[in-house]
């Protein structure tokens, strides 16, 4: 068993860092927080939020917070979609096969029982809640990978298989949380063309700087080609195809945030994998593994500043859409882990890894229920300024407590802990 890479705690401690602050900030002094946060950078610029003015003319304006959830954060979630993409892609990739099927089964339940449990209780509010709140749906089924991950050591040891479990779990969820914030919230009226754009940049980066070397390298080992490319252009190819992606997205009405994606999945990777976040592919030197590497430092501090411009909320904001995100993580993600996993396990005679038991699951859904960072994205993208979207944050920094509670359970279950 690889143990998670260190840096994992680091995003953790920075996100939670900025998180704090910002709660302070915007509880001391909630305008000026408020203006630091939408501070226009830039106006009448190519990136932004677009503005229609009073002669139906339109414009963008650079704002602080766009630069940080729209533009900065996509190298954190192109790191995410590149831990995704091995896990699908390489042959030994941990959500292929029947090894995967039960953790794959078991996401699936730690999505419908949050939505279930949100959109069913927020109908008993009544209608006029309802439809005030029905659009955060996918807030509480996403689940933080970091927290999580230093969580369930605490629970079950850094050796116990339902560590890889657990991982197996996030990273299925949140390709499905990618999925879900692409295809049903957009940032704007979505056009196709700018989105025939990215797809253009991204064939056309990946024609010129990996297949063609590659082609013309076919029959010479000495690779003159692919030598020449990696070692005089490096990532810039890349790193141009991917502004150019990310400007379709934003053109396109897709959030501009998943706009790297698609140049993911075209950069020259390895052969194999060691895993979700293995601290062994810090030794790996493919152009894909360098690339992460290189984000490590710049995406702990941009996790700092994306907590800092999205947890400051007033301690008053707490409301209906609080109640149900915490619903919806804490008790609809257990639930729904355990009962779609003893299907997988038992019905469908999956089973469950070696050295774990149906209590484990249980377990592994409470730890799940932390959704913080990506459930505070979602958050902030489901719903205007506002007391709604300030409710549904509360909420998703308020399921940070569900750490407190999965110690508390696994003590309660007896969970036996495995060291590595």
């Amino acid at each position: 068993m690889y143990k998670g890479w260190s840096y994992l705690s680091e995003y953790s401690l920075l996100l939670i860092a900025g998180a704090v602050i910002a709660l302070i900030w915007a509880n001391i002094d909630p305008h000026s927080y408020h203006a630091f946060v939408e501070y226009p950078l830039a106006d009448h610029t190519l990136v932004g939020h677009l503005h229609v003015d009073d002669h139906g003319h339109a414009h963008r304006t650079l704002t602080l917070h766009y630069l940080i959830n729209d533009v900065l954060m996509a190298l954190f979630f192109a790191i995410a979609g590149k831990e995704v993409w091995e896990a699908v892609a390489l042959k030994n990739g941990s959500l292929r096969g029947k090894k995967a099927m039960t953790p794959l089964i078991a996401t699936a339940g730690g999505m419908i029982g949050p939505i279930a449990g949100y959109l069913g209780v927020a109908s008993l509010f009544g209608s006029t809640t309802y439809d005030e709140v029905d659009n955060g749906w996918a807030i509480p089924t996403d689940t933080d990978i970091a927290i999580s991950y230093q969580v369930g050591r605490i629970v079950f040891g850094a050796g116990h298989p339902a560590i890889r479990f657990l991982l197996l779990l996030a990273i299925a969820d949140d390709a499905a949380g990618l999925i879900i914030l692409a295809v049903f919230y957009p940032s704007a009226q979505i056009e196709p063309l700018w989105l025939v754009v990215s797809v253009f940049a991204a064939f056309t980066t990946w024609f010129v700087a990996n297949f063609l070397p590659r082609a013309l390298d076919r029959r010479n080992q000495a690779r003159p080609h692919s030598t020449w490319m990696r070692q005089k252009m490096g990532f810039w190819p890349f790193a141009l195809g991917g502004m150019i992606c990310w400007f379709g997205f934003q053109e396109a009405g897709i959030h501009p945030a998943l706009g790297l994606l698609p140049i993911v999945l075209i950069i020259p990777h390895a052969d194999g994998s060691f895993g979700i976040f293995a601290d062994a592919e810090r030794h790996m030197h493919d152009l894909l593994n360098d690339i992460e590497h290189k984000l490590k430092a710049p995406v702990e501090v941009i996790l700092f500043f994306f907590g800092l411009a999205n947890a400051g909320v007033t301690f008053s904001s707490v409301g209906a859409a609080t109640w149900l995100v915490l619903l919806g993580l804490l008790v609809g993600k257990p639930a729904g882990v355990l009962l779609m996993g003893w299907v997988a396990a038992k019905p469908l005679k999956l089973g469950l890894p070696e050295g774990m038991v149906m209590s484990d699951l249980f377990v592994i859904g409470c730890v799940a229920g932390i959704g913080f960072t990506v459930s505070l994205f979602v958050a902030s993208v489901a719903f205007p300024p506002g007391p709604v979207a300030d409710a549904a944050k509360m909420g998703a920094l308020l399921s940070f407590f569900g750490a407190a509670i999965s110690i508390g359970v696994g003590r309660w279950l007896k969970v036996e802990k495995v060291e590595a």
